[in-house]
């Protein structure tokens, strides 16, 4: 038992010596390296200490958010985007809403562009003291009936002249024979043979798939006088109750909106008005003097062309096209060549009489549409929903044209009424009325936006 202090106190030695030359160590290792020697006697610095770094480190920043790292092109282009993803996913399910309920819609475009042309009447007799209901039925009674006349007379037009016209297509196809005989082209007989004979064997093989078309034909017919019930009977509560129609839609629109709304739709409604009036006489010029051309020329049901003419001239641009060429290929099996290239100019000089002095006199600024939104408006019409869209695709493009060049010069001015004004400046010193600039479909007319907003005012009846 003596001895196990001894024992004890060589091990503390021991771990002592061990304990001095670790610090030893430590001490030189951090000379090495640059950092402070602890004097002798003082203790070790604390290992949590951490050298500061020498002067010719080079600095490392910290790592800078996600989003900043990212090019402010390019995130404006991904929020630019994302909005326009939906934009078109609202699109596209509001163009499958539509081709759903298609006839419905097409019914009431129709019904509109009928309530247009007759509205004007059921004003001026409203402002003879004429009843309301009165004056709604004496007007559509009258353009019914006015249509349906037409109708008739072109239906018995060609009930009367199928048999001539039959015998006269036979000789114009063989007038057209002989001239491609002894026209330049080298065209033989035996050429001519080979097409007709490909012809007869086409219609031949293909009975079934005209059969199966003449069936779609009657279910085209049966949706066709569908829909012009639907349109018939939208007309009549258009021009009976439009002023209660608008104020119901009016509170359909967010009261924050609803004062710009308020004004903008009086002058779509002028616009789509002076559009289908515009048009309408602009129709009935074309088909009256094609008409009388045709007429002229001796080519035969030139009264059932004409309404033809008037018909397909709703169609912008392609109406046109489509009418003239029919008037050249009747003219062409019928008369021979000389009566159908004297029929292409009749047509040629009408449209451009039609295109230079008559649209532009007669439909103005208000509904001018550049040549290419009629285009590209009329193409996606029909693309979407047929003659039908293509129909509805300008005064469409027109309206929208309007509003918008409107809601854009009222939005201006409300943002000027809003904005303090200087000090001394009066409410005519700040600014101008703010005009509607020109938009890029359409060199609309300035508009003046109201100060303060109109009241709801219908575009279909008159105020009582």
């Amino acid at each position: 038992m003596s001895r196990v202090p001894g024992w004890l106190g060589r091990v503390g030695a021991g771990l002592t010596e061990m304990s001095r030359r670790l610090d030893q160590r430590r001490a030189e290792v951090e000379s090495e390296d640059g950092g402070p020697v602890p004097p002798a006697g003082h203790p070790a610095p604390s290992v949590d200490h951490v050298p500061p770094p020498p002067d010719y480190a080079p600095a490392v920043r910290a790592r800078p958010d996600p989003a900043q790292a990212v090019p402010w092109g390019v995130r404006v282009a991904a929020e630019a985007g994302w909005r326009l993803l939906v934009l078109a996913g609202t699109v596209w399910v509001l163009m499958r809403v539509i081709s759903a309920v298609q006839l419905v819609v097409l019914a009431f475009v129709a019904a509109l562009l009928m309530t247009a042309v007759l509205q004007p009447t059921v004003a001026r007799l409203r402002r003879h003291g004429v009843p309301r209901g009165l004056a709604t039925a004496l007007t559509a009674i009258l353009g019914f009936v006015v249509m349906g006349l037409i109708g008739w007379f072109v239906t018995w037009q060609v009930m009367e002249n199928i048999d001539t016209l039959s015998d006269q297509v036979q000789d114009g196809i063989d007038e057209l024979r002989r001239w491609l005989l002894n026209s330049p082209f080298h065209v033989t007989d035996k050429q001519i043979n080979e097409i007709a004979k490909n012809l007869r064997e086409a219609v031949g093989a293909n009975t079934e798939q005209i059969t199966s078309m003449g069936l779609e034909g009657v279910t085209v017919v049966v949706e066709a006088l569908t829909g012009l019930l639907l349109a018939v009977f939208s007309t009549l509560f258009l021009l009976y109750d439009g002023k209660r129609i608008w104020e119901w839609t009016l509170k359909l629109v967010p009261a924050a909106a609803r004062p710009g709304v308020t004004g903008a739709g009086p002058r779509a409604w002028r616009t789509l008005t002076a559009y289908v009036r515009g048009t309408v006489i602009v129709a009935l010029i074309d088909a009256i003097f094609i008409g009388l051309g045709i007429y002229f020329l001796d080519v035969p049901m030139a009264v059932p062309l004409a309404v033809f003419i008037f018909l397909f001239a709703f169609v912008p641009l392609v109406g046109a096209v489509v009418s003239g060429a029919l008037a050249v290929v009747v003219a062409l099996v019928t008369q021979g060549v000389f009566t159908a290239v004297m029929t292409l100019v009749v047509v040629l000089a009408v449209q451009q009489i039609e295109g230079h002095i008559l649209q532009p006199f007669i439909l103005g600024r208000a509904v001018r549409v550049h040549p290419l939104a009629v285009v590209l408006s009329v193409a996606a019409g029909g693309m979407v929903a047929g003659i039908g869209g293509a129909v509805v695709a300008v005064p469409l493009v027109a309206v929208t044209n309007t509003v918008a060049g409107y809601l854009r010069a009222y939005s201006r001015e409300a943002a000027l009424r809003q904005a303090p004004k200087p000090h001394g400046a009066t409410s005519t010193d700040a600014a101008p009325a703010a005009d509607a600039p020109a938009s890029p479909v359409s060199p609309a007319p300035p508009v003046s936006p109201p100060s303060p907003p109109e009241e709801p005012r219908p575009p279909q009846t008159p105020p009582e």
